[in-house]
């Protein structure tokens, strides 16, 4: 019940600690990566985000991601398309809605 009334934040920064603790490593540096982008638009706007501005975040990294993964495909560099792959597929398994 606790886990329901948590903001996204507060989620997010238990999930990193599950994945530290479990040694997943890729989750673990996506949720890290989200945090952080999380981090610097507060520390940009001098603001604490609420809910809809932390999935508002999110979508923003998922789009980049897209973006990232289609220009890659487009010069050939399988390498960085499939990690991009993967940070994607990883932000969409840990990202929580609320």
């Amino acid at each position: 019940m606790a886990e329901q009334d948590a903001n996204l934040k507060e989620r997010l920064q238990g999930d990193m600690k599950a994945a530290l603790k479990a040694g997943e490593k890729a989750r673990l540096a996506t949720v890290r990566l989200i945090l952080a982008a999380v981090k610097q638009k507060e520390v940009d706007e001098r603001i604490m985000l609420d809910d809809a501005q932390i999935v508002m975040v999110l979508d923003k990294m998922a789009k980049q991601r897209r973006e990232s993964i289609a220009q890659y495909e487009a010069a050939g560099r399988t390498i960085w398309q499939a990690s991009s792959r993967r940070n994607l597929r990883s932000s969409r398994n840990t990202s929580p809605r609320p």
